[in-house]
């Protein structure tokens, strides 16, 4: 049986490849970019513009590729948790967070994760495959929200760089400007810290990385994090100083707090210690409780603030970040690809 191809996940270059083995006119390929992208039309009968005959045989060949989540769930905050089939009865999440003047959706890259963090819902759950372009910037297209979102974060499950090709592609459509035509600014790829491939996403892009520490001693982030064996994180922040991250885009650090494992003033001298300028922003975030790990707790207000303020009056722009959809199993680290 043959193939039906997407049309949605490629980007102008391969759409012309598309136009080119149809024997379409050129021009045709900007038309289905702005169709797809610009207008987020799910059939090849809303393309008006193509002629009739276009409109056949590209449907003979291909389809759209964008289909609507299978499940939401509602937040008592407003977040929103949906869910989307990636085949071979899998799934993955996408949550929507909705603030005051912006419109957040956080996006998944891979089904499950094979970074294996001790402390994450989804890398305990195992890898089952990446996603391709397709299914990732499916979820930006097809949210009920799409049209009114200000960012996109590759915070979901799995880890972006170890589906680095895909992931390039989708930045490409959300900013490039046969695309989405967004600012760079509006998208931050969030990563454990892959060198090679975390050098080569801030060469060949302008987005923002956010860079997952949780802790800053060595051997106890490679008791929660095994790719510190791998890719050590003081060198991995070592690299990104070379860097700038002062005026196009932004350099985050994400640091997860556990009660009286990582959460002193000791380790908050340590990070300080590593991080390679001033310009780096530290993002508290509050654990949130998965099954079977009993060994961490939640750090309570008072250190997560006294944290905080020491790294303030040493100048590091440090905040808590608030905790959004914990109800529905939205919050960070909790995402599983399962609806209960």
């Amino acid at each position: 049986m043959k193939e039906i191809k997407a049309l949605a996940g490629m980007t102008l270059d391969e759409l012309q490849e598309v136009v080119r083995h149809l024997d379409l006119p050129r021009f045709t390929a900007k038309q289905l970019a702005e169709w797809i992208y610009g207008k987020r039309a799910t059939s090849f009968d809303q393309m008006l513009n193509i002629s009739k005959r276009g409109r056949e045989v590209l449907a003979a060949e291909y389809t759209v590729g964008l289909y609507e989540p299978s499940h939401a769930v509602t937040s008592s905050d407003g977040t929103v948790k949906y869910l989307f089939n990636v085949g071979e009865g899998k799934s993955v999440e996408t949550v929507y967070i909705p603030e005051e003047d912006r419109a957040t959706l956080c996006i998944s890259s891979q089904k499950g994760c094979r970074m294996n963090c001790y402390f994450c819902m989804t890398g305990r759950q195992g890898f089952h495959g990446q996603l391709t372009a397709n299914q990732i910037i499916n979820q930006v297209l097809s949210v009920p929200q799409s049209a009114s979102l200000t960012n996109v974060v590759f915070m979901g499950m799995g880890e972006p760089l170890d589906n680095y090709d895909e992931v390039l592609k989708v930045i490409k459509i959300l900013t490039e400007p046969w695309g989405l035509g967004w600012s760079p600014k509006r998208v931050t790829v969030s990563t454990v810290g892959i060198k090679h491939e975390l050098r080569m996403l801030v060469e060949q892009t302008n987005v923002h990385v956010a860079v997952s520490v949780h802790d800053a001693v060595t051997d106890e982030r490679q008791q929660l994090m095994p790719i510190e064996k791998v890719h050590g994180i003081k060198d991995v922040l070592e690299m990104l100083g070379q860097y700038d991250f002062a005026h196009q885009r932004r350099l985050s650090v994400e640091y997860i707090m556990w009660q009286w494992f990582n959460d002193d003033i000791k380790h908050a001298e340590a990070l300080r210690e590593i991080l390679p300028d001033e310009h780096v922003r530290v993002n508290l975030i509050r654990y949130h409780m998965i099954p079977d790990v009993p060994k961490l707790r939640t750090s309570s207000d008072e250190r997560m603030t006294a944290f905080r303020d020491y790294l303030n009056s040493r100048g590091v722009t440090c905040t808590i970040r608030r905790s959004r959809g914990e109800d529905i199993s939205a919050a960070c680290g909790m995402l599983a690809g399962e609806v209960k």
